[in-house]
Formats: structure tokens, C-alpha cells, sequence
């Protein structure tokens, strides 16, 4: 168990954590993510208050459906990104890092008042749910047996309340954190265990833990919050533009959309990328040179460097993490047998089959720019 933003949390069970990576990619593993934030919003101003705090279209989302959209600052950095889904009943429902649950409670809790006290119609409710995942190829056949729904009529990122092995009011949406096709489940506090015990009594479901996690997340080429993305990186940087919704790029009425946009024009300076490797294993913080021993990120970490055609506001700090040139994750792939990473890096050495090299115990071993996923992804896409 290791502690991790006020929770005490499994790192790995007793399987250890090949093999619980492995069974999760050939069959199903259970994932305690308790620590998540669930909140609940409410009133008729509910999308516009959301949108006022995250780059994506909640608008255009059908009752039911979810996306992943982060929550910006006005210099174009990521505060953290999140799940919002458009609930069926009166609600968005939004799941959020618990790393950064205070600054997230304080950021929404601050605009509600600020629309309030402006006559919106807007509420914030935290949920004391817990949230359950269950990941894995054996997933549908596995949860199906106790559901009464249709999963295959539940495609990736849409979200369902419905009774799960007996257990009422569950909300089970198809997504994950391991590229496989999965689901988590947001369930009454009270009954949770009682749930969990369910699922653990299929002999193919294991529980899984942290360590697991983190290398399938890995894999499937996912941020962490907090190693690949931070309040020092722009979507642009991350390459998460994607989540960009078309409507909100026309408006640029979202936090940091100046920033943001001039990006998209000019091309950001230093992009995130893949790395695979043979040999020792690459981790956080190591450095990332060129063929020649050079370091990929010469030119210094100021506004003006990423985004040229802007002034730097007074209150801007000088950053330097994730800086060009740096592992941000980074571990052996047990799917793949071989070492992968991400990284920040000058975007002249961000194509795909690039030549680099990672600096191990002072030694450089050879690394080479690879797309992601890493290993390919399962997401369920009803037809």
C-alpha cells in the first residue's frame, strides 16, 4: 500500500505486477479508483459554467455521452484534465485526478459563486461514491451477467444508470485508463465492497493495483497528470489538441485560448512524444539527447520561447518542468518486452522514427521517437 493524495491505495496485490498487467490485457482486472473526485452539477447555466472552466463542446454532448476535456489557465497551461458526461437525468457528471481535487474543488467552487451572484442557476454537489474499474477483453461477458442492459448497445464514452448484480443506482460508464475495452462503475459508498466482492468472485477477474495502472496507461500512450501534463504544458505541447471542441476553437472563449490558438497557428516548440528503447529502463527525469550526446533542448523555458508572438504577463512564473529534453514517464512494457517512455522534446527531433538517446546512470543508451499507443487500443465503438 502506498499513500497517494490522502488515500492509501494498493500499489499491487499478490500476483505482482506482470502478471496482474499481463491478465489485465488477456482477460479482466478490477481497479479500486475510489480516489477519484466525482462531483455533480446542476441548474440550467450547467454547460455554460462548465465551459467556462474546460476547453471542450459540453454543449454537443447527447444525454448520455462523456468526453475527456481539460480545465486551462489563462496563460494556455493544464490544471487538469477530466471526464464530463452529459448524464440522461439533470446533471453533468464529472470525474476528476484526485491529485487535484482541492485545486479543482476551489476552482469550481469559486465560479459557481461568481455565476450565482450574477442570477445563474448553477449548483455543485460532490459525490461520496465510489468508482470501480473493471478492464479488460473478458469485461463484457463478464459484467453482462449481471446486468439487465444491453452492453453492446454502450459504446466508448457513454454512460448508463442501471443495477449492477443487484446492486441499484450504479452508473457505469464504458471507458478507462488501460486502452482496453472496460467500464467504470460509480457506486453508493455502502455498497461497494459488496460490488467489488461480486466481480472478484469470476475466477478471471483479479484486482489489480497502481503499478498495473500506471504501465497500461503507459502503453496505450494516456498522460498522468502530474508527470506528462501540467500547469506548465499547453494542449498544444501535449498534443491533446484533439480535445479541442471546433465550436470553442471559432470562440475562443475558453482559459488560456490566446496562448492556445497562437500555438495551433505557429506550432508549439517542444511537442510530447513516444520513446522505445532496449536495455536499461527508462524512467522520470532522465534526460533525452540527440545521437550525438546533445541535448534536445537547448533554448531556454520562457513565455517567449514557446509562444513568440505574445507578451509575458508580469505574474508569469519561469517554469521548468516538464522541461525539453525530459523523460516524464517512463518503464519496462511488459506487453512488449521492451522499455517505453514519453517525454517533451525540441519539436524538430518529435517525428515519428527519430534517432535519440536517454541518459541511464550517466551512460546513453539509443531511443527512438515512436507513435502512440504503444500497444493498440480496444475501445468498444458500437456500430
Amino acid at each position: 500500500m502506498v499513500a497517494f493524495a490522502g488515500w492509501s491505495l494498493p500499489l499491487h496485490y499478490g500476483q505482482g505486477h506482470l502478471q496482474s498487467h499481463l491478465h489485465t490485457r488477456r482477460h479482466c482486472s478490477l481497479f479500486d479508483v475510489s480516489h477519484m473526485l466525482q462531483t455533480r452539477v446542476y441548474g440550467r447555466d450547467r454547460v455554460k459554467f462548465m465551459e467556462s472552466l474546460v476547453v471542450g463542446d459540453i454543449g454537443e454532448l447527447k444525454p448520455g455521452q462523456g468526453t475527456l476535456t481539460l480545465v486551462t489557465n489563462e496563460r494556455g497551461g493544464i490544471m487538469d484534465d477530466l471526464i464530463v458526461t452529459n448524464t440522461s437525468e439533470d446533471h453533468l457528471y464529472v470525474v476528476s485526478n484526485a491529485g487535484c481535487a482541492e485545486k479543482d474543488l476551489t476552482i469550481m467552487r469559486n465560479r459557481v459563486a461568481e455565476l450565482q451572484a450574477a442570477g445563474g442557476d448553477v449548483q455543485l454537489e460532490v459525490s461520496d461514491n465510489a468508482l470501480l474499474a473493471l478492464q479488460g477483453p473478458s469485461m463484457v461477458r463478464v459484467l453482462q451477467a449481471g446486468l439487465s442492459d444491453d452492453l453492446a448497445k454502450l459504446s466508448f464514452m457513454k454512460s448508463v444508470t442501471t443495477t449492477v448484480f443487484g446492486v441499484p443506482g450504479c452508473r457505469v460508464t464504458r471507458c478507462g485508463y488501460t486502452g482496453e475495452d472496460g467500464v467504470e462503475i460509480s457506486v453508493h459508498a455502502g455498497r461497494a465492497v459488496e460490488l467489488a466482492e461480486r466481480l472478484l468472485g469470476v475466477p478471471e477477474v483479479w484486482p489489480a493495483g497502481l503499478a498495473a495502472r500506471d504501465s497500461l496507461r503507459l502503453e496505450a500512450g494516456l498522460c498522468l497528470y502530474g508527470n506528462d501534463i501540467d500547469e506548465t504544458t499547453t494542449p498544444a505541447e501535449a498534443g491533446l489538441l484533439w480535445t479541442l471542441g471546433k465550436r470553442r476553437r471559432v470562440a475562443m472563449d475558453f482559459p488560456g485560448a490566446a496562448v492556445i490558438m497562437a500555438q495551433v497557428k505557429e506550432k508549439p516548440k517542444r511537442r510530447r512524444v513516444g520513446l522505445t528503447s532496449v536495455g536499461p529502463p527508462i524512467r522520470p527525469h532522465m534526460a533525452i539527447l540527440g545521437p550525438e550526446g546533445t541535448p534536445v533542448g537547448r533554448w531556454g523555458h520562457r513565455w517567449q520561447d514557446r509562444v513568440p508572438s505574445l507578451p509575458a504577463p508580469a505574474h508569469l512564473p519561469v517554469s521548468s518542468h516538464p522541461p525539453p529534453g525530459m523523460v516524464t514517464s517512463g518503464c519496462p512494457s511488459p506487453s512488449l518486452g521492451k522499455n517505453v517512455a514519453m517525454g517533451y522534446v525540441e519539436a524538430a527531433h518529435s517525428r515519428s522514427g527519430t534517432v535519440l538517446a536517454v541518459e541511464v546512470r550517466k551512460k546513453q543508451h539509443q531511443a527512438l521517437v515512436t507513435k502512440m499507443p504503444f500497444v493498440p487500443t480496444h475501445y468498444y465503438m458500437a456500430k
